[in-house]
């Protein structure tokens, strides 16, 4: 894929410089540190050897949040950012989130002083956990922190073009709990049925049809070996299946609410 972009003549940048310039003919490339943490360092590598940037969205767990690596990544070029998922944490309550927040943003910053600035955060969406990190917005606001952005609310997807691995797929199937976009305009301009695979996506981008793409990246999906390729699959699978069930359950409820509102 990343061969094929450098073909073409889109730009590649991170979400940070999209937020800062919002160039016409450009892929944003962005990847969610969620666990495995070298093959995202792995990923980060292969990119540098294009001379390709991207944005790394590290989550405040012990699996992923490694310093060393992190600055690795940022002396790389790439941009660092914060995936917070501090409604889980706090179960819910506001007040206790937005100051996890603040806490675990600062340890990153603490982490990359030195390297970079972290400008953007992103939300991890946990599809087993009834609240969406990104609703903590919905109180507060992230700019009184120094940031200029949140990918799922400060990028407009009636121009972006939005593709993700969520699900180990590229197809837009109904097993995507929280990574859902409020404003998928671009999207529902293009025809989502042809792409399932990467081949699809490589044949998208050598058409260069689309102006602005957001393709979201998850490198522990990517594996370099059969054992783990083959981990992946089997744990995706089976994850895919309760998320299927969710979004079944979570649209039906839905459905009666407003059935039940009317009345």
């Amino acid at each position: 894929m990343l061969q094929e972009i450098k073909k073409t003549n889109y730009s590649t940048c991170t979400v940070h410089e999209f937020l800062k310039k919002e160039p016409e003919n450009c892929i944003i490339l962005r990847h969610d540190v969620d666990r495995a943490v070298n093959r995202n360092l792995a990923m980060a590598k292969l990119e540098h050897s294009y001379r390709i940037k991207s944005t790394y969205y590290f989550r405040h767990i012990a699996e992923t949040f490694k310093p060393g690596i992190i600055c690795q990544m940022a002396k790389m070029g790439h941009e660092i950012g914060f995936h917070y998922e501090v409604m889980d944490k706090a179960n819910g309550d506001m007040e206790k989130a937005i100051e996890i927040f603040g806490e675990e943003l600062e340890d990153l910053r603490e982490v990359t002083e030195n390297v970079t600035e972290i400008n953007t955060v992103c939300m991890h969406g946990n599809p087993f956990k009834p609240w969406s990190n990104r609703d903590l917005w919905k109180k507060y606001d992230f700019r009184d922190f120094g940031l200029i952005g949140e990918p799922y609310l400060s990028i407009d997807y009636n121009k972006v073009f939005y593709l993700t691995d969520t699900g180990r797929t590229w197809a837009d199937l109904k097993i995507r709990v929280k990574d859902t976009i409020d404003r998928p305009g671009a999207n529902e301009k293009s025809d989502l049925r042809s792409i399932s695979s990467t081949d699809d996506v490589i044949h998208l981008i050598q058409t260069e049809k689309i102006s602005q793409i957001c393709l979201l990246v998850h490198p522990n999906r990517w594996c370099e070996n059969l054992a783990g390729w083959t981990k992946e699959l089997l744990f995706q699978n089976v994850k895919n299946v309760g998320k299927a069930g969710i979004v079944w359950y979570r649209s039906k409820t839905r459905k009666k609410d407003t059935v039940n509102a009317g009345l």
